[in-house]
């Protein structure tokens, strides 16, 4: 785990000092990344200049210019469609539970990184990450959880990325209402779904994109929300991919709602079961395919636990950490 601590720009500077080189950056980057990202800079001063400063630091420590690693960063999730993901949240018995999977290509098994985060001007806060700085999923130190699908963009624009308004939640709000406004306020770039709960066990899923922001939260007499990589509100059917579905992110779905349908009592067991594959397909991909769960994460918002296995969770037993 990597541990970010105090003043942001230091802490970024010592972290990148300790990131091995190599060619995966530089192969990532391209002109129509390196323009898109020139114009989402200004929207990032505007918005969160604080994570500028902080991408500076990293670039410092790795002696490379700041705005390559802006590119890297800020280009996440609007061009680049390797990640594939599974998430839901519940409420029940007075436990607030988020849990997801992360499905990658596996050469990320060498590169992904947890990370704790105790940065001035924000709150505290741990996640998981395929990268730096931006996250994939969190919980922050008022017991509030964020989780983010991929979705495959069919419309992109300047503004942040799916990750950056992750670690934008984390940082600055205290529950799933304030988190749902920061991502109705700022501008965002790409297309993907976020499960939001908090401790009080306000649970709540956003479906958005750059032009569109739907917001369901379940019905008391349902107790949870799920997501894995496409749509499924009729307003944002319009913004479906309609390609192959080559991450079967339709039969997770059907996994997630089955598991939520017909099942009334919902704990941490039901949860690893859960993203186990023991209650249908989730995890169980052929690696042989160069595709797997690279990490599974159940986050426990009423106690400050987290629960992660370091790869795929049919293999991998989950491991418990008390965050905060």
């Amino acid at each position: 785990m990597s541990i970010w601590k105090g003043n942001r720009y230091q802490a970024a500077l010592e972290y990148g000092s300790h990131i091995v080189k190599n060619d995966i950056l530089n192969m990532m980057l391209s002109d129509e990344k390196k323009a898109f990202t020139k114009n989402c800079i200004p929207l990032y001063q505007e918005y969160y200049p604080e994570i500028l400063e902080e991408i500076k630091g990293t670039a410092k420590g790795m002696s490379v210019d700041w705005e390559n690693i802006a590119t890297f960063l800020f280009s996440m999730y609007c061009f680049d469609v390797q990640n594939r993901c599974s998430s839901f949240a519940f409420y029940d018995n007075g436990k607030t539970v988020l849990g997801k999977n992360s499905d990658f290509l596996t050469f990320i098994e060498n590169i992904w990184d947890s990370v704790y985060y105790d940065i001035e001007g924000g709150y505290r806060f741990v996640g998981n990450t395929t990268a730096w700085t931006e996250i994939e999923d969190g919980m922050n130190e008022w017991g509030l959880g964020v989780a983010l699908t991929f979705v495959y963009p069919t419309k992109i624009d300047y503004g942040l990325n799916g990750g950056m308004l992750l670690r934008y939640i984390l940082e600055k709000c205290q529950n799933t209402q304030q988190a749902i406004q920061a991502i109705q306020k700022l501008p965002i770039a790409s297309a993907q779904t976020i499960t939001i709960a908090d401790k009080k066990g306000e649970i709540a899923l956003v479906e958005c994109n750059c032009e569109k922001v739907i917001v369901t939260i379940p019905p008391k007499n349902k107790k949870a929300v799920f997501a894995t990589n496409h749509f499924v509100s009729k307003e944002m059917y319009s913004y479906q991919y309609k390609g192959e579905d080559d991450c079967y992110s339709h039969r997770r779905w059907q996994t997630l709602q089955k598991a939520f349908e017909y099942e009334n009592k919902y704990t941490i067991q039901y949860a690893m079961d859960l993203l186990s594959g023991k209650k249908g397909f989730l995890c169980q991909y052929d690696r042989q395919k160069g595709m797997d769960t690279i990490w599974s994460v159940i986050y426990d918002l009423t106690e400050n636990k987290m629960y992660r296995t370091k790869g795929n969770p049919s293999k991998k037993d989950f491991e418990q950490y008390n965050c905060f």
